[in-house]
Parts: structure tokens; sequence; C-alpha cells
């Protein structure tokens, strides 16, 4: 009789081969769940899982708690996504990338006044950028998908609510699964590519910290026909002019961070407007939607019906976000212009390679469009760069870096439409702050307090004009007619 109950397992074979591994088991699934680690045995449900090693996986990605993404999942899948293309650092690379930065920051010091922003040089690999930058990752995506997963409740009927109340904390957790899911894929992918820590757009090293990442530089180089010293050190350029930047303009992180989230606290799904496209959109499909049908499934999904319209607030943050960030890649492309100038040969050739790599969709590029839907134009770029390069060669290089002092200095998205006025207009905005500024003087005899009270008031007819001190005792009194006027004074 076999022991399992309900008889559910496989016959028994030879029982003298009962004991031997894979007597019952001829493929070898049961590894696959734990077999051979312990039995099945007694105990809890919970118990019993723990011991199947898939199970136990599952088990543990569906306790994450966390947040509304699951880190654990995401780190794992981006670097699974790199287990055939990394290779580690090493000494060489690490001592190339420390000198480079070394050097860059000598080039900067004479064409900007902020100063350096790397404390240590620092050679990653690919896997190594993925671990580092999770907590970056973190605090720019959390807040998005928080939003979204309480926009899609929001969206439920409140039949669907009531009976999914049980499985909320289930649910949440397999939203976390998801964006596990699309985030490590998207750091896995970026992983592969990008050069340095603040290629993406802002800084996701931790602080002072001056990254490249080598495998990745020398396949930037391939095909440029430049010494790899050189495009090592053209990297460390831009690597080096980014960290000043966010590390002297303490406000500039939290603004690129406050505008995706803007945009996140925008997001709504409009449950009737979705029930009333659909039954249009079914309505259209030639003999009915069938759900059972993928192609019918795949029409139905790329029409678009399920992506939530941008408000206008979205927009405005949107508009904020490219602005600010052509406004950084910007300044950076006019500093390391400056910088290298003859000391670097290949920087014009340099400098074309990054457009073209930003214009055919960068690191920065596809971190922005997969977060929030936004397009970096290229056009705005090189609006921000010409604003950068006009301020400097116009105004000096100080003068174009008092404009980071605060927001509101920055030119705006309008500005960037016509960047050779702004910067036209920038002495002609100092000299009416000067002209305000000598015109509010209380000392300026046209000024409000020479025309005032101090004229007509009590000042220059009351007490002292025509009081005591003029015809009173100063006047007339002992000072003027008395012993200092007509006195032995005056005699």
């Amino acid at each position: 009789m076999s022991d399992v109950p309900f008889g559910f397992g496989l016959p028994d074979r030879d029982p003298e081969r009962r004991d031997q591994p894979g007597a019952n088991d001829p493929f070898g699934f049961g590894a696959l769940f734990g077999a051979g680690a312990g039995g099945a045995g007694g105990g809890t449900p919970e118990e019993l899982l723990a011991k199947m090693p898939l199970f136990a996986e599952l088990q543990k990605l569906m306790t994450w708690s966390g947040g509304p993404v699951n880190w654990d999942l995401a780190r794992q899948g981006a670097i699974s996504s790199l287990a055939t293309g990394t290779q580690p650092t090493s000494e060489a690379e690490r001592a190339a990338v420390a000198e480079a930065l070394r050097l860059a920051d000598l080039w900067l010091d004479q064409v900007t006044d902020l100063p350096s922003g790397v404390d240590r040089a620092l050679a990653w690999s690919r896997v190594e950028w993925v671990e580092q930058t999770l907590p970056a990752w973190s605090a720019l995506i959390d807040p998005l998908a928080e939003k979204v997963v309480a926009a899609m409740t929001s969206a439920l009927p409140q039949e669907a609510m009531a009976m999914a109340g049980p499985l909320a904390g289930i649910m949440g957790r397999m939203g976390g699964l998801m964006f596990g899911a699309q985030v490590g894929q998207a750091m896995g992918r970026l992983a592969g590519e990008v050069i340095t820590g603040t290629e993406v757009g802002l800084p996701l090293a931790p602080a002072g910290s001056g990254v490249l990442v080598p495998q990745n530089v020398a396949a930037f180089a391939e095909g440029l026909d430049r010494p790899a010293d050189e495009v090592r050190l053209f990297v460390a350029l831009r690597e080096a002019a980014s960290l000043r930047l966010f590390a002297h303009v303490p406000w500039l992180r939290q603004q690129l961070h406050d505008a995706v989230h803007a945009y996140a606290r925008g997001i709504t799904i409009d449950r009737e407007a979705i029930e009333r496209g659909l039954e249009d959109a079914m309505g259209s499909m030639e003999g009915g939607f069938d759900p059972s049908n993928p192609e019918a499934l795949q029409e139905l999904l790329g029409s678009g019906l399920l992506e939530p319209e941008e408000t206008p607030e979205q927009q405005m943050a949107l508009r904020r976000l490219e602005t600010l960030l052509a406004l950084v890649e910007g300044w950076v492309d006019a500093v390391v212009a400056a910088a290298a100038g003859e000391r670097l040969p290949g920087h014009g050739a340099l400098a074309e390679t990054m457009r073209r790599r930003r214009a055919s969709g960068g690191p920065a590029e596809q971190t922005f469009a997969t977060l929030v839907g936004l397009q970096l134009r290229p056009r705005r770029l090189r609006d921000a760069a010409t604003v950068w390069g006009a301020m400097a060669q116009r105004h000096g290089a100080a003068e174009r870096d008092r404009l980071w002092s605060h927001p509101d200095l920055l030119p705006t998205s309008d500005d960037l439409d016509e960047p050779l006025d702004f910067v036209a207009r920038q002495g002609v905005d100092d000299e009416l702050r000067r002209l305000t500024s000598e015109a509010e003087d209380p000392g300026t005899p046209s000024g409000d307090e020479a025309a005032g009270d101090e004229a007509t008031g009590d000042d220059a007819t009351g007490d002292d004009a025509t009081g005591d001190d003029a015809t009173g005792d100063d006047a007339t009194g002992d000072d003027a007619t008395g012993d200092d006027a007509t006195g032995d004074d005056a005699r």
C-alpha cells in the first residue's frame, strides 16, 4: 500500500533501490522541488514550501515589503541580463580612471569658478554600476510607482474593491514584482551602455564619486580612430564637470526629482472613459472583440486607449524637466569645450559623437522616456549649449555660472527658443537692476523720503522747522540772541 495519502505519487519500484538517489525520479525533477534535501517530511505548509527551492524563491519574492518596487527582483533581473557580457575592472583601469579624473579637474579649474565635486575616483564594472546606483533609482522611481498603483486601485469599481479586500496585500506585492521586473530590465540595458555616473542626466553614484565604466568607455571609443587615453579623458571631463554642477548647486538634484514627481501626481485613470472607449473600440472591430484572439487584444492595447491623457500640469512638469536637463547638458558641453580647447585634438569629433549618441537615444533619453514618456529634443540641447557658450564669451565665465545661484535666474523654455536674445538681455537687466536700486536709495533727492514726510511733514513744518529748534530757544533764545549770538561770543 502506498504511504502517500490518496495515492498521489509514483509507484514504488524495486524495494532494494528505494533508498538510492533517483530511484523514483528518473528525470531528476525532484531536485527542482528540493527532493533529497530533507524529503517532504512534516511541518507547516510554509515550512514545506521553504524546503522547495523554486517555491522558496517565489515565497521570498512575494514577501517583499520594501515599497512599491521589488528592488531585490530588479537587482537580480538586471545582473542576470549582464551575466554573459560583463567584465571586472582591472587595477590598471582603476589607475587610468583616477588619473583621467585628476587631469580633468585641473583643466576645469581654469574655465569655471565652481570647485571640484570629485572626492574619489571609481572604475565600475557593469554589475557594480547596477548595485551601487540602486539607492538613487529607488529615490527617483518609488514615488512614481506608488502613484501608478494608487491610480490603478482608485479606478477599480467599488464591488471589485470589496471583493479584492482580502487579496489587497497580495495584489500590492504582485505590483511590486511587476515594477521590479520592468525596472530590472531597464537597468540591465542601461548598465550595458552608460559610460559615467551622471550620463543619465543626474548623479546616481554616492556623493563625491567620480565614476567611469571602462568596459563601456571602450565600446564608446570603437570606430572613433582616437587614442584610448584621449577618449577616457574626454569622458572624465564630462563626468567631473557634471559633478561640479550638482555638488555646488544644492537645489538642482531636488528640482529634477520634483519635476518627475510632479508628473506622477497627475497620473489618473478615468475608468468611465476607458469603459466608453472599450465599447467604441470593440464595436468598430470587424466581428466584434474576441478576448481569446491575441491579435484583437494586441490591436486594442496598441490603440492608446489605456494610456492616460496628460494634464496641463503634467505637460508643464515635462517642460520644466526637459529645460533643466538641457541646461545641465548644455553647460557641461560648453565647459568641457572650453577646458579641452587645444589640449585635446580630437575634442570636436568626440563631442559630435556624443551628440549623435544622444540623438539616437542615449542613456538619459532612455531613462526619462521610460519613466515619464519625455522625449529630449536634440535641438533643445544645442540651444542650451549656445546660451552657456555665448554667456561666457559676452559676460565671462563667472557671470555664466552665477545664473546657477538661483532657479529663477536660469533661462526658461521660452528663453531657449531665442538663446542669443536671452544672453543679450543679461547686461541690460543688470543695468536696469542697478538703476532701480539707485532710485530706491534713501539718500537720493528724488526718492520717496526726499519728497515725502521729511520735506513736508513733521520734520519740515513741525517742531524741528518752526518749533523750539527754529524759533524757540535754539533760534531766538539763548543760542541765537543770548550769550552765544549777542553776548560775549558775538562781541
